[in-house]
């Protein structure tokens, strides 16, 4: 049984004050193959990871600087969000790429960076509308995966987050057979970049205005094996409850 996960992105949200959250994962049972994740900015990460630590539940960094250290002012590395206590990082989110430019080479070093300081990476592939309708899900998600994916990487230290652009933060879910065909053509491609093995263990989550109302239908569409949560994930009811909502 492939490992699920479930990553609650903060995004930019997010103060000291707003670490009282994590106090309605209390009673939360988190079972051995779901692994729950929270990604706080990251100035919240070492006392996000302290808090967390009693409910099982781990911490994660959403971007990360693809070189170890330097006069790159404003960047925090892979190492340093490890050595604050994170044990994920996202790369490739499109926030990033739209929004910073950030090439699938750019994407790359960076996952490649995160595994090097043992974190295990979230990869974020995903189609523009527009890319969707003209027909190329499949050619862009593919270049993405083949042009982001380190040769250090395996079905340990990765993820894949199928998370189309249209659907962000817009409130606006895939259908769930657009859902099942991206996550089918990501593990078919993973296979071939990764082995038949390692892609069949691979977990592949969706991200996309993941939240309690939608995700037991997101969760229980073939080949989904969590998500990778947004805005839901800054209020501890809504995480809580798409948390459960995998377990089922």
């Amino acid at each position: 049984m492939r490992q699920r996960l479930i990553a609650g992105n903060w995004k930019m949200n997010g103060t000291g004050i707003d670490l009282g959250e994590v106090a309605k994962f209390k009673g939360l049972s988190i079972p051995a193959n779901l692994t729950a994740v929270v990604c706080p900015p990251s100035t919240l990460i070492h006392r996000m990871s302290e808090l967390l630590s009693e409910f099982a539940i781990e911490t994660g960094g959403q971007d990360c600087h693809q070189l170890e250290a330097g006069a790159y002012t404003g960047n925090v590395s892979a190492r340093m969000l490890a050595d604050a206590g994170a044990t994920h990082c996202i790369v490739g989110h499109s926030e990033r790429r739209v929004g910073h430019g950030e090439s699938n080479e750019l994407v790359r070093s960076k996952a490649k960076a995160c595994i090097s300081a043992g974190l295990k990476t979230i990869l974020c592939v995903g189609e523009t509308e527009h890319e969707r309708l003209a027909g190329r899900t499949h050619q862009v998600v593919g270049d993405q995966l083949s042009e982001s994916i380190p040769e250090t990487a395996n079905d340990r230290n990765l993820v894949v987050a199928y998370e189309p652009v249209w659907a962000i933060g817009t409130g606006r879910t895939a259908e769930r057979t657009q859902i099942e065909d991206a996550h089918g053509f990501i593990r078919s491609h993973c296979s071939k970049l990764l082995g038949s093995r390692a892609a069949e263990n691979i977990a592949i989550v969706y991200g996309g205005s993941v939240n309690p109302k939608n995700s037991a239908e997101i969760f229980g569409t073939r080949d989904v094996d969590g998500g990778l949560v947004g805005g839901a994930s800054l209020n501890g009811d809504d995480f809580a409850a798409v948390l459960n909502a995998c377990q089922d």
